[in-house]
């Protein structure tokens, strides 16, 4: 008489089983964020070759790089407009495709002025993927903007001034600054320091406008950056790099500041140097709003001015840093391979 068989598995057979797939889980898991993340990181490099180029072409059609805002310096009182409009990153908007963007901002109106579905278009480019999703890349916040113009006093004269307006706004938000250069000019507060119209040390700097009208509007600017200036080799300057956002604050100003705002220098660049660290701790609000640095483990990338992009450990030393952030220092060496 012949037995039948009964075909599975016992319960121990289907434990063993689990348990294999459980490890098999454990050890691809590692394998398939580390891919997640080197996708990240390309497309983050590419980001900043985007943003690199997009530059070098407003360069080559205007025979400069665009200023990352206008700012005058203070008691100028021949140019003393300008200072609440908007940053380089809507200059560049055309070299990336984006003319129909660009055309509806007005360089001589202040940022707060603009509509928000002006303030809140946001490009793709300017957000890294290690950091958010461009859907999520507009924030909310206080402005407020200090406007610089002329004033009428009772016997009929008129002066320069200034007025201060706040408004609680969204706008978008991004990761990538222009290079503003070092702080060998110091942050005293003087007329000659970096922020000021004219005295950054790097390739996107704050300059002073040419006002129309005895001061009232800004309708281009001085302080011209171009190749002739970055004597120490395009290749050993920076051009652009991704901005430290604390981790947590996203979408909250000032920390994760409006990109198109031009009323404060640090809202689309960025400088280094001693004192101005690579951020390697995601939580750090110390030097939030000056340093450079990424969500990317260990590294922070950056795009020098001859559209080459590398990646450089946060451990790298001040001194290379400020060389790099420096337009015309001497040093050319500095660039680590």
């Amino acid at each position: 008489m012949r037995t039948r068989r009964h075909l599975g598995f016992t319960l121990v057979e289907l434990l063993v089983v689990i348990a294999i797939i459980g490890i098999l889980i454990g050890l691809l898991l590692p394998a398939v964020q580390a891919a997640r993340e080197a996708a990240r990181a390309a497309q983050c490099q590419n980001n900043l070759k985007q943003l690199s180029l997009a530059t070098e072409l407003f360069h080559g059609s205007f025979k400069c790089y665009p200023p990352a805002r206008y700012q005058p310096r203070p008691g100028d009182r021949y140019y003393p407009c300008g200072g609440s409009e908007t940053t380089w990153l809507v200059r560049i908007m055309p070299f990336l495709e984006q003319q129909a963007a660009e055309d509806r901002w007005n360089y001589a109106m202040p940022y707060a002025d603009h509509p928000a579905e002006v303030r809140n278009y946001n490009l793709s480019v300017f957000v890294c993927p290690a950091r958010r999703p461009l859907s999520a890349a507009v924030g909310s916040g206080l402005i407020v903007t200090q406007g610089t113009g002329w004033c009428s006093a009772p016997c009929g004269c008129r002066y320069p001034c200034t007025t201060n307006t706040s408004n609680n706004l969204s706008g978008a938000v991004g990761d990538y600054g222009g290079n503003h250069g070092d702080m060998s000019t110091g942050s005293t507060g003087l007329p000659t320091d970096f922020y000021y119209g004219g005295n950054g040390t790097g390739l996107i700097i704050s300059s002073r406008a040419i006002c129309a009208d005895e001061g009232d509007s800004p309708v281009n600017w001085f302080d011209r950056i171009s190749h002739k200036h970055a004597t120490d080799g395009l290749s050993n300057t920076f051009l652009v790099g991704e901005m430290h956002v604390p981790r947590g604050l996203l979408g909250r100003s000032p920390w994760d500041a409006f990109i198109f705002n031009g009323d404060h220098v640090f809202n689309s660049t960025r400088v280094s140097g001693p004192g101005v660290p690579l951020v390697s701790n995601l939580d750090d609000v110390g030097n939030g709003l000056v340093s450079w640095g990424s969500w990317h483990v260990g590294r922070c990338h950056f795009a020098s001015a001859d559209g080459s992009v590398r990646a450089f450990s946060t451990s790298t030393d001040t001194a290379t840093l400020g060389y790099l952030g420096h337009r015309a220092d001497g040093e050319t060496t500095a660039v680590p391979e």
